[in-house]
């Protein structure tokens, strides 16, 4: 069943008027009629759902019917210094469908990148319309929030709301220190299971940056023997947390 993200609320009938690009796309270009299911999902619950009337607003009525919640037991956020090109949105995409629960870009002290601010509104309108696409192609109950970009001490700010904050850190990885795996499973005695996982733009993060990081009490880990891409290292870390934890 097609899946759609929704602001608007049941009404006490349970039933919804959905409006705009998802009434549009169900009636144009899935051209679906009534009588017809499909999967609603609002505040985090995904209600299967039963087309009422169709036009320009499609009307739907709960069957009563719910899916289970396919998101990962714990918060997986991602920082990320400001990459090139379009690789914040391929960082978008790949983390929504691999269970990222927000993504936080940061002006990091190599990023090549600078970013226009009389442009951000449109950007983070672009990222989050990425990320919702993807949630539905994936059937989550969440779309993954998108962050206006953070100044590096506003990173820092941000790191004490979380159970566990890691730094991807290629001396790690040269110094075959702890492996990632093995410090992944300290968080699992934390009740409240939140990470916020810091990688580096390209050419990685600067020693100075990385002590920061330390001294906010962030633990630096390896993420393997060889040296990944900026937007590779990322879909890595999920997809391991998501091994560990599922």
């Amino acid at each position: 069943m097609q899946r759609y993200f929704v602001e608007e609320s049941f009404n006490d009938q349970k039933q919804m008027t959905i409006t705009g690009e998802a009434a549009r796309h169900i009636s144009k270009v899935m051209r679906m009629r009534k009588g017809e299911k499909i999967i609603v999902v609002q505040n985090g619950i995904a209600y299967v759902c039963t087309i009422v009337s169709i036009g320009q607003d499609v009307k739907v009525e709960q069957t009563g019917e719910t899916v289970p919640s396919p998101e990962m037991p714990v918060q997986v956020d991602i920082a990320c210094g400001l990459p090139k090109g379009d690789k914040l949105e391929f960082i978008a995409q790949k983390g929504t469908e691999l269970g990222m629960h927000a993504l936080l870009p940061f002006a990091a002290e190599r990023s090549i990148v600078k970013w226009d601010e009389k442009k951000s509104d449109r950007k983070i309108e672009r990222l989050s319309k990425i990320a919702q696409e993807a949630a539905e192609q994936s059937h989550r109950t969440l779309v993954p929030k998108i962050f206006p970009p953070l100044s590096f001490q506003q990173l820092l700010e941000r790191i004490p709301f979380y159970d566990a904050v890691f730094v991807a850190d290629e001396e790690e990885a040269k110094g075959g220190h702890t492996r990632f795996a093995d410090k992944l499973k300290k968080v699992y005695d934390k009740e409240s299971k939140s990470i916020l996982f810091i990688f580096g733009p390209e050419g990685g993060l600067s020693r100075k940056e990385v002590e920061a990081f330390k001294e906010q009490g962030a633990v630096t880990v390896a993420l393997g023997p060889r040296i990944l891409r900026a937007e590779t290292a990322p879909l890595y870390v999920l997809s391991a947390i998501s091994y560990e934890f599922e």
